[in-house]
């Protein structure tokens, strides 16, 4: 909707309420105002022949009572007089009156039976009335009842006259300014937003001036110094990360542009991941779009951006296809194009094989050292081959005609794509980042697949992890799984006369400084500590993870309980917030997982309730936004990450890079890739129940000078290893690699010379593995 229109709308439902509003409420004060003198009207004629009244009931001449019911008729809105004995009937009835009588009113009776005055809006025959009964008494019992009746149809007609008014004042009021709008305002406003557009974007759409309009002279003014700052800020910025990337300083967003601008040197960037970085749902009538939770559409991004490159990724959203050409193709971000998302469509019975079933419930805990037993199927095997494949055959449509392109492929989804690419594209740099640790290899070697799942691999020119024991780790895996030369020296794979090159890469966040002073606490947490425990705790202690049996949740909660077996203090003064977002639930280890964690935290409170509202353990169990997970940051006293394995865990780095006031307390497992660079928390074994114990009761003890010295030098950590800096580090050598152009390279660059990729099983049959 234009801006003029909106302005249109607005100001005619403005208008129109405002009207609509002072109309009523003259209506309602004048109704009330004539209702009142109806009703003073009746009790002062009533209490005025009340004495009469009572006289000649006594003496028994109804002659008389007619004579004084006649003589209140036809007087404005009053319809009359009526006398009834104390069985309600009719002793004598103004005239005029009579005819409209149907029945002997409520209010009569109410009177007669109560000795007050009673009143009553009423129909009869059509016409709305209004009655007053004044009870007639003799020696102190009731003998009748005076009835004054008005006809107060005419208080009606303000609501009318009113509602009239106000219709025809709106109507005038907004045609004429609509005319103004349109007639003087619409141009000048379609061209400020213009203006503003071009500003904006580095557009020239329009002529490149501002509004000349004198009602525009203010806003113009300020808008043009505000467009020469941002434009001085930009060419400044621009320049500073160009002198950084020269140095040593700090990554942010805009140096990793810069910088690889200059290293990609022309080449396009083509990211692939299953998850993607914007997703389109229906929402009412409309389709929205939103940023999936992901660390990876803010390392990757920038680079896209500098590149146009394209993002390959899984459609989700169930408005996806509406917002997509019939390729599967969008520009984004949607607010502001810069580069292309590819979606490619997945079955439902491909996603249960290849992402749930071989990805999740094979190659995920084939990985981590957590004891949960990796299933392998043939049939999951043969989709996860069937998903590579259809990946790979999108991103060769998508770089057809692009020379030497870059390829970044993520996560353990994907192993067996960039040796299907290279076959295709030998002069495609292909990288490949495993997200998850990597075993050794005893334990890789349960997989039946492990060979064809080490050669897609080594189709990359570079290979990274975390940390360097998974770097060793993989290498190992290959020097007993494959044929193949291992430059130990240069951690490196000569495998079909191609080098692959393996190099950790520790993945972070984005923390670029300081944000300043911490914001007001986050109300939902506020309602949260009031609603479960009365108010917030002496201490507060935090985890926040996924509900994953790697993450160590049922452990880090009987260390909870053993810390108020040694520390009975903590009673009531101490509360745990689990924050555990469900994840992958129809798998079945999963489900019992939730279950479990939800059962332990039941009684463990049930065990150490005390009688008051107070709880040691609260469990929420649903997703938080990142926002949200900030204001939790910020508030608790320690954080717990007790991971069985993880390959890196933000959330250890999420929650020293929340803590600006260098206070709260980090307790980190040993076997998470975050403690190799954050040697300042209190790194423990989520196994052992009694050092998990100690190390919340020393973080709630430890004096607040060493806490800040502690997260201090984290932070310090964290802000120098961003998330900026391993996209630097990780796409900057790969960049970097020399690669060799096969002969017959410019028919594969026009598209033609080898078939679509498809599964690949150059298993041995001696190579079978019996599923464990």
């Amino acid at each position: 909707m234009h801006l003029s229109q909106r302005l249109m709308f607005s100001l005619l439902g403005g208008v129109a309420a405002v009207s609509l509003a002072f109309a009523v409420y003259q209506a309602q004060a004048e109704m009330n105002t004539l209702s009142d003198e109806i009703q003073r009207q009746a009790i002062v004629l009533a209490e005025s022949q009340q004495k009469s009244v009572e006289q000649i009931l006594e003496s028994g001449s109804l002659s008389d009572l007619q004579a004084v019911v006649d003589q209140y008729q036809n007087r404005n809105h009053l319809a009359g007089m009526a006398i009834y004995e104390d069985r309600g009937q009719i002793l004598a009835v103004t005239s005029s009156l009579a005819s409209n009588l149907a029945a002997t009113p409520t209010a009569v009776f109410n009177a007669i039976e109560t000795g007050r005055g009673d009143e009553e809006y009423f129909r009869s025959r059509g016409k709305r009335m209004h009655i007053f009964a004044l009870p007639v008494t003799a020696r102190g019992r009731p003998i009748g009842a005076i009835a004054v009746f008005h006809n107060v149809a005419f208080i009606a007609a303000p609501v009318w006259r009113h509602a009239l008014t106000s219709v025809a004042q709106t109507l005038l009021i907004v045609g004429m300014t609509l005319l103004i709008v349109h007639w003087s305002l619409g141009q000048p406003l379609r061209h400020m937003a213009q203006w503003l557009r071009d500003l904006r974007t580095g557009g020239t759409s329009g002529d490149g001036r501002p509004p000349k309009e004198k009602i525009f002279g203010l806003l113009t003014s300020e808008l043009t110094q505000l467009a020469t700052s941002l434009n001085a800020a930009r060419a400044s910025a621009e320049e500073e990360a160009r002198l950084r990337d020269a140095g040593l300083s700090l990554w942010t967003a805009e140096r990793l542009r810069i910088s690889m601008q200059g290293k990609l040197a022309g080449s396009r960037l083509f990211a692939v991941s299953n998850r993607e970085p914007y997703e389109h749902s229906h929402q009412g009538n409309s389709i929205v779009w939103s940023v999936p939770p992901s660390g990876l559409v803010t390392a990757l991004e920038p680079v896209l951006r500098a590149s146009d490159g394209t993002w390959i990724a899984q459609g989700t959203g169930d408005a996806d296809r509406e917002a997509s050409d019939d390729r599967g193709r969008l520009r984004v971000p949607p607010d502001h194009p810069q580069y292309s998302l590819r979606r490619v469509w997945v079955t439902k019975e491909e996603e249960e094989g290849f992402y749930f079933g071989f990805a999740n419930e094979g190659l995920w805990p084939l990985c981590h050292i957590a004891h949960t037993r990796p299933l392998f199927r043939s049939g999951d095997w043969e989709h996860y081959q069937s998903v590579n494949s259809k990946f790979t055959a999108v991103l060769l449509d998508e770089m057809q005609g692009e020379k030497e392109p870059v390829v970044l492929a993520q996560d353990y989804h994907f192993a067996l794509l960039p040796r299907m690419v290279k076959e295709r594209r030998p002069d495609a740099r292909i990288a490949i980042f495993w997200h998850i640790p990597w075993p050794n290899p005893e334990a890789f070697g349960i997989c039946p697949w492990q060979r064809e799942l080490l050669d897609g691999m080594l189709g990359a020119d570079l290979i990274g992890f975390h940390i360097q024991a998974h770097c060793n780790n993989f290498l190992e895996t290959v020097d007993r799984a494959l044929e193949s030369r291992i430059d130990w020296e240069h951690f490196a794979v000569k495998r079909r006369d191609h080098l692959t090159i393996v190099r950790p890469f520790p993945i972070s966040v984005a923390a670029n400084g300081d944000s300043g002073a911490n914001p007001e606490p986050s109300p939902a947490l506020q309602n949260l500590l009031l609603r479960e425990l009365g108010g917030r705790p002496a201490f507060l202690g935090l985890g926040v993870d996924r509900v994953d049996y790697t993450k160590g949740i049922p452990e880090r909660l009987r260390a909870i309980e053993r810390l108020f077996e040694l520390y009975p203090e903590y009673l009531e003064k101490f509360t745990f917030i689990q924050i555990g977002a469900p994840s992958r639930t129809h798998i079945k280890r999963y489900q019992d997982l939730m279950t479990e964690v939800k059962q332990e935290v039941e009684r463990i409170n049930r065990n150490l309730r005390t009688g008051s509202s107070w709880k040691p353990i609260v469990f929420a169990p649903s997703h938080h936004s990142h926002k949200e997970l900030e204001a939790y940051y910020r508030e608790a006293d320690l954080c717990m990450v007790t991971s069985l394995h993880d390959g890196m865990n933000l959330v250890a780095k999420e929650y020293v890079e929340a803590r600006h006031d260098d206070q709260g307390m980090l307790i980190l497992s040993r076997f998470t890739g975050a403690s190799h660079e954050l040697s300042d928390a209190l790194v423990v074994n989520p196994y052992d129940t009694d050092e998990l114990a100690q190390a919340i009761h020393a973080a709630l003890t430890m004096p607040a000078d060493e806490k800040r010295v502690r997260m201090q030098r984290m932070r310090s950590v964290v802000k120098e290893n961003n998330v900026y800096r391993w996209a630097g580090n990780l796409i900057g050598e790969l960049a970097g690699i020399r690669l060799e152009t096969p002969v017959g390279q410019d028919a594969i660059l026009r598209g033609g010379g080898l078939p679509p990729p498809g599964p690949i099983d150059n298993r041995p049959q001696l190579n079978k593995l019996p599923h464990l």
